[in-house]
């Protein structure tokens, strides 16, 4: 399991890439999906990615659609056109920055750190 701090700077990109290769997922739905994905070394409360879908919506991002599920209601995420421009977007600074990150961890001053 990886700490919360690296976790955290990336959750809305990994939520964004996974609405982004299905059509849509409701809230518990994409905490087990990350959980399968990373084989468990990231593990995601919905209590963690709420506010993130929330926000989403709220700037236009997603859209959602509310399904009854015998008594209960299921909130489903989607992506908007926009949506999908950030995700791409996203995606790309993500890894470009994990690429100057490998980078930076493996330059000679540094390899004395990894050694520890």
């Amino acid at each position: 399991m990886y700490p919360q701090e690296l976790i955290k700077g990336s959750l809305q990109t990994i939520i964004l890439k996974l609405l982004s290769e299905q059509e849509k997922m409701y809230g518990y739905q994409i905490t087990q999906e990350i959980k399968k994905q990373t084989e468990g070394k990231i593990s995601i409360t919905e209590a963690a990615i709420y506010p993130i879908l929330h926000k989403l919506k709220a700037e236009g991002e997603l859209t959602t659609e509310k399904v009854k599920i015998g008594e209960r209601v299921r909130i489903y995420y989607s992506l908007t056109q926009k949506g999908n421009s950030k995700a791409k977007e996203k995606i790309t600074q993500l890894t470009d920055y994990l690429q100057t990150m490998q980078e930076l961890i493996n330059k000679p001053g540094l390899q004395t750190f990894t050694s520890l």
